[in-house]
């Protein structure tokens, strides 16, 4: 039997039946034969007693380690069963404990494991059609009979698609670096005027090539709490994105407001409104609406979601009842 292949429970037998012995043999030579019988008896009774808790304690031993082997070589999860001993029933506690969250940790892992798949076959497919242009272009450029001109335009299309290129790389990796916690973003207070001014300042000379216009209103004296440079990228995306729905000679309107709990920004432009069954998908990564033009990602707005979320901010969309999208970005307000 495997109790008797156990050392300490074999060892523990021996001490109990030599206790027991030499017990009996003193008190024979003390009080004689019917004290050293009356002594055998209440020592093997005890013996006996403890050894049968002894044997208990064992057998719920070996239970555990047969439910850790299950929860080791199994796909599911044991139920581990009570026990009635006071140090197994803590044991068995501790290890249920350790066992979901290992199960937990496994589960994130996986997770993990599938985003990972997911967007490597994303970025692998967003960074294909460019590189299938660029290929295109290269071959184009070789042939020989290619004026100076159609060889500039070529060149200088090459050039907008290696652009693109570098901006999505770049935005993958920034998004890569949030979602690690690599990145701590600082908590300073920004000027609201002079942040939306420095915003806008990349966007004026294609805004002036299309005639666009961008109003900024309600802007001043107001002041919002978050990182400077981050929250600058996540703003920018959300106005090129109105900008790029704003038709030629259309106006992109910045609104400003400020109460006790948060500041706001509207950002609405004067396009034809973002499609119903758009708007629950906007801020999903490398999700492209109907209206989305050749050169969108559909990674700038979940970006932008991703940074404001780290900065106790939200960003939502909606439609504007005139007429064009808005996004309002909320910066909550926090007690120091």
């Amino acid at each position: 039997m495997w109790r008797f292949r156990n050392r300490e429970f074999t060892w523990q037998i021996g001490i109990s039946v030599m206790g027991t012995i030499l017990i009996m043999g003193i008190t024979g030579l003390i009080w004689g034969g019917n004290a050293a019988f009356a002594a055998f008896f209440c020592s093997m009774f005890w013996c006996i007693l403890h050894l049968y808790q002894e044997n208990r304690r064992y057998l719920g031993m070996r239970m555990m380690a047969g439910q850790i082997d299950e929860l080791l070589h199994g796909d599911e999860l044991p139920e581990f069963k009570h026990f009635r001993e006071g140090d197994l029933e803590i044991l068995r506690d501790e290890i249920y404990k350790m066992t979901i969250r290992l199960k937990e940790q496994s589960a994130l892992l996986e997770k993990d494991k599938t985003s990972l798949a997911d967007a490597l076959a994303d970025i692998s497919h967003q960074i294909r059609t460019p590189l299938t242009t660029l290929n295109i272009m290269l071959e184009r450029m070789r042939s020989s009979d290619l004026d100076m001109d159609a060889r500039r335009q070529l060149l200088r299309e090459a050039g907008r698609m290696l652009s693109k290129i570098e901006w999505l790389v770049t935005a993958l990796l920034k998004m890569s670096k949030l979602e690690a916690g690599s990145i701590v973003l600082r908590k300073e207070t920004i000027c609201m005027s002079e942040f939306l001014a420095e915003a806008v300042a990349p966007f004026e000379i294609a805004m002036e090539v299309h005639d666009k216009t961008c109003k900024i209103s309600g802007a001043e004296e107001k002041t919002f709490v978050g990182d400077y440079a981050w929250t600058l990228e996540a703003v920018q995306n959300v106005i090129k994105n109105g900008l790029e729905y704003t038709p030629d000679g259309g106006s992109l309107l910045i609104c400003c407001d400020e109460n006790p709990l948060y500041t706001e920004l509207q950002i609405t432009d004067s396009g034809a409104g973002i499609p119903q069954s758009d708007l629950p998908h906007l801020f999903e990564r490398f999700y492209r609406g109907e209206n989305a033009g050749n050169d969108s990602f559909g990674i700038g707005l979940a970006l932008a979601q991703m940074i404001l979320s780290r900065e106790n901010a939200v960003i939502q969309a909606q439609n504007e009842p005139e007429g064009g999208g808005q996004f309002r970005i909320r910066f909550y307000k926090t007690v120091t």
